[in-house]
């Protein structure tokens, strides 16, 4: 075989390109108003075109309609301890490239489009295609291929709502060349993307600063920071330094998948800030058997590696 011949795994999987990465799987129930409220209340959405009947935004659109970047929400798993949903399939190629040894998973990125909004009463269905596995692709942590899958999303009708491009890179873990070899060095925490929009926030950071958003017209703050306020959409703004002192208001203890510079479990938490403003953040010293709703906590700064400062809370005290 020519050395530059795929192995015989990876010409097995390329050659299911095409097919279905699992089975067509429809939603338990139809697009609704109680889901969406509580979607809304937990991301810290107010749009009216969501909430509100009687508002010109709904009107506009002949009645409310569910918010885009829910279009997963309506077909996903439902909760069971071992986290399947009930479903013991992975994706056709997760578990080819764990037997060939690519058992870590170390990076993933989302692009979703909508076609049409998404009205109450609108039951999906979620179709998702094996899209191909890349050439072996060489990391600091290992060696390892992207898998690509397409998701398409319809309505009772069978009409297209939504499509989904979604990737992931399963790798090898690198392994020592011996007794004699070097200790693995700490891997990299994962660095956000900056936009212009969001810059100052993390240059506040570096300062020990937690910066908000404010609307220089009609002061609204918003978080995270976009082009222009969601409230008189002016483009004018300034930077309000906040107190770093909240309650928590929801949270989850992430197990898996676990990524390379967080430890695990993780408890994450959508923090309530005395100026009005829900921000996600990690939690410092707080056990995953300790962290409740409510919970009031304060922000506390580290330089996780040198000239990267990053937020986290933790349980405030004398409270």
């Amino acid at each position: 075989m020519n050395t530059a011949d795929p192995p015989g795994w990876l010409s097995r999987l390329r050659a299911q390109q095409g097919a279905l990465a699992a089975p067509a799987r429809t939603a338990a129930d139809p697009v609704n108003l109680p889901m969406i409220r509580r979607w809304c209340a937990a991301m810290g959405e107010r749009n009216p075109a969501y909430l509100d009947a009687s508002s010109p935004a709904a009107r506009a659109n002949n009645g409310i309609v569910a918010p885009p970047a829910m279009l997963e929400v309506w077909t996903m798993r439902g909760f069971t301890p071992d986290g399947s949903g009930g479903v013991a399939n992975n994706l056709l190629g997760i578990d080819q490239m764990d037997a060939a040894g690519f058992t870590a998973v170390v990076a993933t990125n989302l692009v979703q489009e909508y076609p049409r909004h998404l009205r109450p009463g609108d039951l999906l269905t979620q179709a998702v295609t094996f899209a191909g596995v890349s050439d072996q692709k060489n990391t600091a942590l290992g060696a390892g291929h992207f898998l690509d899958y397409h998701y398409e999303f319809t309505d009772q009708r069978g009409g297209l709502v939504g499509r989904m491009r979604f990737r992931i890179l399963k790798y090898r873990p690198a392994r020592g060349g011996g007794a004699t070899a070097a200790a693995p060095s700490k891997p990299p925490h994962p660095r956000p993307a900056i936009t212009p929009d969001s810059a100052f926030f993390w240059e506040g950071l570096n300062t020990r600063r937690l910066l908000i958003r404010q609307c220089a017209k009609c002061l609204h703050l918003h978080h995270p920071p976009g082009p222009m306020c969601p409230a008189c959409h002016s483009c004018e703004w300034s930077a309000l330094q906040a107190s770093g002192r909240g309650t928590i208001h929801s949270f989850v203890i992430i197990h898996q998948p676990q990524l390379p510079g967080f430890s695990y479990p993780l408890p994450v938490a959508l923090v309530d800030l005395e100026e009005g403003v829900r921000v996600v953040s990690n939690l410092l010293g707080i056990g995953a058997d300790r962290v409740r709703i409510g919970m009031p906590v304060e922000v506390e700064f580290s330089e996780v590696e040198p000239g990267y400062v990053l937020y986290a809370f933790r349980e405030r005290g004398g409270t």
